[in-house]
């Protein structure tokens, strides 16, 4: 393996960051204080404690999957999908450098950079409510694996996205609501039956669940399905990587 080509991709993807600190950094905690303002002090106020844990603390895992899922994404797929732009592709793909090292470089990027970001929510998390973390190994195994995971999907978005604008698509109106339905601001235990049922086809509950457990020990389906979900869809995005390396398809036109 290549590993001079991968770190040369690395590094320029993580320069990136420098560059954009305000959209990369500041903004998601900018972000993440106004969530525990409106949802700390709205609703804070007529919750008192889910499961014996206080609600602003119960949302912690939830503000952080939401930034998670959304910065794996956006990270992921512009940072493929600016070469397809200038055209630059067509160097990288004749470079002698595999696709498998490619997508490590540009995954590993994106995943270090929403990884980073988590933490860095939990740390601004940790001045507006007090946290204790349960299982800490968990929670680093459960952000590390959904950054990759997700980052893997961003890539796939980048692949697909023909427009800056299709790149926003999928972020904006499918994942960003199924986090928020996905039990990141509730315990999808307060539903109704039947809504409840429904909650559990959305893919986002096993991951904020799992990461809640390592947290605070309770979640709402169990650790190992929850861990089993995640890395369901994770196999599935590399699966689908692997095919589009295979065919070519949207690389090499």
């Amino acid at each position: 393996m290549n590993h001079h080509a991968i770190w040369a991709i690395y590094r320029v993807e993580m320069a990136r960051t420098v560059r954009t600190l305000m959209q990369s950094v500041i903004s998601p905690v900018i972000s993440t204080s106004l969530y525990f303002v409106v949802f700390g002090a709205a609703i804070g106020s007529r919750i008192d404690q889910i499961d014996g844990v206080s609600y602003g603390a119960f949302i912690v895992p939830g503000l952080i999957m939401l930034s998670l899922l959304t910065q794996s994404i956006s990270n992921a797929s512009f940072g493929i999908y600016f070469p397809k732009f200038v055209g630059t592709i067509y160097e990288l793909l004749s470079a002698p450098v595999s696709y498998a090292e490619i997508v490590i470089a540009y995954v590993g990027a994106a995943a270090t950079k929403s990884a980073a970001i988590g933490l860095i929510i939990l740390a601004t998390s940790s001045l507006f409510v007090p946290l204790h973390i349960e299982h800490p190994f968990w929670m680093l195994a459960f952000l590390i694996l959904t950054a990759v995971t997700f980052s893997l999907f961003g890539f796939i978005i980048g692949i697909w996205a023909g427009t800056f604008e299709q790149l926003q698509l999928v972020p904006l109106l499918i994942v960003t609501p199924l986090t928020f339905l996905g039990g990141s601001f509730y315990s999808i235990d307060m539903l109704p039956g039947i809504w409840r049922t429904i909650t559990l086809f959305n893919p986002v509950v096993y991951l904020v669940s799992g990461f809640r457990w390592a947290f605070f020990g309770k979640a709402d389906v169990s650790l190992g399905l929850s861990l089993g979900m995640t890395l369901a869809f994770l196999f599935a995005c590399v699966a689908v990587i692997a095919w589009i390396f295979r065919t070519g398809y949207r690389l090499r036109t």
